[in-house]
């Protein structure tokens, strides 16, 4: 039996969509907050079991039976260590024989914000005692392509990378890797993948692709850490939000978003999804 938390959510999905290519639905366990949202996945066979991050009794239950467990890191920046705490404690408890978690790009040497509570749940993971795998995934490209429609109203595409490289990937890309790792028969116990895209680009090279592709001019406009920030807030997103986005930002113009090692691809087993035809497929 695998089990995936958060598996309505938009990286669950795919990791689902991908394990179900490669064992019965039977075998699939979605551990969801929402039972309303995983309808389509129980029409398929999918077992659903509700469970929040908060609730250690419920994801005990849920668990019960596991196998190997897919912990995708929570959406509540801030809160995250102790909602991860819940999940491996009830995994433990349950008898899960591997965890896998869904990390950061190169955590230990991160200067992101985002960073301290993955270092904090590996830490944790490893000290348990449950035999674990860690994904430490790179940037999603889909959290540029948000800022398209924004960009070609606006003729301009905002941020603050600089001349960073990023080498981004698409969110499936990362979900059927992750499904190839819960899927495996070789033993996964203490692997840690860095997975990132096959390219790398700056924001500059993002908006030439946007440009050619939309049959517009969007130039790259690079902003101050704090205006990005503020811009994004103006523009409705939550102030948490917008400075998680912006510090990451700043920090791929310091390289925290390139990574060059292919392991992505080779787990996947073909190149990753190119980043213009992700461009092409969100305009």
């Amino acid at each position: 039996m695998i089990a995936v938390t958060g598996a309505t959510g938009q990286l669950g999905q795919f990791v689902i969509k991908h394990l179900l290519a490669g064992t019965p639905a039977e075998n699939i366990v979605a551990v969801v907050r929402n039972p309303e949202k995983a309808t389509a996945l129980k029409e398929q066979g999918v077992n659903i079991r509700v469970a929040d991050y908060t609730a250690p009794d419920a994801l005990k239950t849920a668990l019960e039976g596991v196998d190997k467990l897919l912990l995708i890191s929570s959406s509540e920046v801030g809160q995250r260590l102790p909602q991860h705490k819940n999940v491996i404690d009830a995994a433990k408890q349950a008898g899960v024989k591997l965890i896998a978690y869904t990390s950061l790009l190169n955590v230990n040497d991160s200067p992101l914000g985002l960073a301290e509570e993955h270092i904090q749940t590996e830490s944790y993971l490893q000290a348990s005692g449950v035999p674990y795998v860690l994904l430490r995934n790179g940037w999603y490209t889909e959290n540029y392509l948000a800022s398209i429609p924004a960009a070609l109203e606006n003729s301009g595409f905002i941020g603050s990378a600089e001349e960073g490289k990023i080498s981004s990937s698409a969110r499936e890309d990362y979900g059927e890797a992750a499904a190839k790792v819960l899927l495996s028969s070789e033993p996964q116990q203490g692997k840690v993948y860095e997975l990132a895209g096959d390219e790398s680009y700056t924001l500059s090279e993002l908006c030439a692709i946007i440009s050619e592709e939309s049959g517009r001019d969007i130039p790259y406009i690079n902003l101050p850490q704090a205006e990005f920030s503020a811009a994004l807030q103006k523009a409705g997103l939550p102030a948490p939000v917008a400075e998680m986005l912006a510090d990451s930002d700043a920090g791929a113009a310091n390289g925290a978003l390139f990574d060059d090692s292919h392991v992505l691809r080779q787990l996947l087993g073909h190149p990753t999804t190119s980043l213009r035809q992700l461009v092409k497929n969100s305009l």
